[in-house]
């Protein structure tokens, strides 16, 4: 029987597929990609603001393919083959891209120790707080006002506790950094909680608004992202409470996300 999610549009659309276009040839790094996915999105942001060379391959990974579970066994993207051997895991890979290509800039880490542990206590506030509570918000029904009303106040807290870190334009400054690639993805996709939820940039604050804005505009996230409907048929099952991806199943259960 098929996956219930599995029924997606099957390829990138409007600038990510110019972006495919651009990288169909074979190099020594071949990203799996699934075009929708935000925990995707990430690594995508990575090697297109790096000019990293990669050879650009769709999976839908509710299918689970085998040549796929060969790559990433439990079936999830992103993944990338890196001169033959397999790598996965957003956060993995976004280290692993700094460390293989220190050539390739800008780099997305900084420098200095101090400000490099910095940005990893940030992004596990993201990967904590962050999007647990996006989640829990595009998951709670209508008629569960008390769950709803909990879950975007989890939200608001956890991007304000963000915000006062956040230097302008970007975390850093200047520079665009790892913090921001982790959490764009989440940036471009927050107007299903804001047409469904009652979510608004402007009750986390108006720096907030600021920063999203430079974070949506950036041109790695523009070519790495799809035309907004054909999100919104896949959120739509969030929205219903019917999303069976592993983060859906981890929200209902209570655990923490896969």
């Amino acid at each position: 029987m098929a996956h219930p999610d599995a029924n997606i549009h099957p390829v990138a659309t409007g600038r990510a597929a110019e972006t495919v276009a651009q990288h169909q040839d074979p190099q020594e790094l071949t990203f799996y990609s699934g075009w929708f996915c935000p925990f995707n999105q990430r690594v995508w942001i990575a090697l297109e603001e790096r000019g990293i060379p990669y050879q650009y391959k769709e999976v839908n990974p509710y299918k689970k393919e085998e040549h796929f579970l060969r790559i990433n066994p439990r079936g999830l993207v992103p993944a990338v083959e890196y001169r033959g051997k397999a790598i996965y895991e957003s956060l993995v890979l976004l280290e692993f891209l700094e460390d293989a290509y220190p050539s390739h800039k800008p780099n997305l880490l900084p420098s200095d120790p101090y400000e490099r542990a910095r940005q990893r206590i940030w992004i596990d506030h993201i990967s904590k707080a962050v999007v647990p509570a996006f989640m829990r918000l595009l998951m709670a029904q209508p008629n569960e006002q008390e769950k709803l009303k909990t879950a975007l106040n989890e939200l608001y807290e956890a991007l304000r506790k963000l915000q006062r870190e956040v230097k302008g334009p970007y975390f850093a400054g200047e520079q665009f950094t790892l913090v921001d690639v982790v959490l764009v993805p989440w940036v471009v996709r927050d107007h299903v909680v804001a047409e469904h939820r009652s979510y608004k940039r402007e009750d986390v604050g108006g720096d907030w608004v600021k920063y999203a804005k430079a974070l949506e505009n950036r041109d790695s996230v523009l070519r790495t992202t799809s035309e907004r409907d054909k999100y919104q048929v896949l959120y739509d099952r969030y929205l219903r409470g019917e999303a069976q991806s592993e983060a859906a199943k981890a929200i209902r259960a209570g655990r923490p996300l896969p």
